[in-house]
């Protein structure tokens, strides 16, 4: 079945001509590319480019399908925003937020959705980042706050906000308010399923392990399991949830801030029109950070 992905990249290589570029335009990498094109060649029955060394040119049945292309694409942007400016209850919005997120961030995005895009109706769901980016290529989300980094597979991304995080571990543990990592001794860090955000995990272990290289780590299934563990004496959590505190268990500023909560917005290139001008993301992107 022809897709939308398929014409980006048919376009994109006629207007790069090169595979990496190309990439670079569509999003993706050059692998699922390449991959994306014989797809595309297989369905039309044509060679559409002649290829040598990254470089590729137009064949005459590339180049005779290449306004025909133009147009579809066109056609199904189009398509979108009418059916966005059609709706007579206004847009909606499905924001996706990983558990991460903090409360009072996920609510002030929230906020803003409703805000920036007038008439809009926002339904919130929670979800690791591994499904939130599928959920967005998919189109079964509008736009999500995920980790960072990740892989994001030909999606639009906000910058990067960088949330300062505290240490929760057990009371009398440590007394200073301000704490290294390499001073929490003695207790694993809780941290969530690998599987959730592979690329932020190895970037939060790597960094760990690099501060506080004796330890270790126990995995948690959420911040409610690792502040119970906490508060039992067998775990410490870093987390940027302002609010997240029990009994037994004591608050305190990292030094240096070495692990920061990364948090970024990422969306659908072609599926969501009223989300592309760079002042709504912008406004959004405060949000989050704020």
């Amino acid at each position: 079945m022809l897709t939308e992905r398929h014409l980006q990249i048919f376009i994109a290589l006629a207007e790069e001509q090169h595979f990496g570029d190309a990439a670079r335009v569509v999003g993706i990498t050059q692998p699922p590319l390449s991959q994306g094109l014989r797809r595309l060649e297989a369905l039309v029955g044509a060679k559409l480019f002649e290829r040598g060394a990254g470089q590729v040119e137009l064949t005459p049945a590339g180049a005779a399908l290449l306004p025909y292309a133009r147009r579809a694409l066109t056609s199904i942007e189009e398509l979108h925003q009418a059916a966005v400016a059609r709706d007579p209850e206004g847009p909606e919005i499905r924001l996706g937020l990983a558990p991460e997120v903090p409360p009072s961030a996920g609510a002030a995005v929230a906020a803003a959705c409703g805000a920036v895009i007038p008439g809009s109706r926002v339904t919130v769901v929670t979800a690791p980042t591994s499904s939130l980016v599928n959920q967005v290529g998919t189109g079964r989300l509008t736009l999500a706050a995920v980790l960072h980094p990740a892989v994001l597979d030909g999606l639009e991304a906000g910058p990067v906000s960088l949330l300062p995080t505290w240490a929760l571990v057990p009371a009398s543990t440590v007394h200073d308010e301000v704490v290294a990592l390499r001073q929490l001794k003695g207790l694993p860090v809780a941290v969530r399923p690998r599987a959730e955000a592979p690329a932020a995990r190895d970037l939060f272990l790597d960094t760990l392990a690099l501060h506080r290289p004796d330890g270790g780590t126990v995995v948690v299934t959420d911040e409610r399991a690792g502040l119970a563990m906490a508060a039992a004496g067998q775990a410490i959590v870093v987390t940027a949830d302002p609010a997240l505190i029990a009994p037994g268990v004591a608050r305190h500023r990292l030094a240096d801030d070495p692990l920061p909560l990364r948090l970024r917005l990422v969306w659908s290139r072609t599926r969501t029109p009223f989300l592309r001008p760079n002042d709504v993301m912008a406004q959004l992107t405060e949000a989050l950070a704020a």
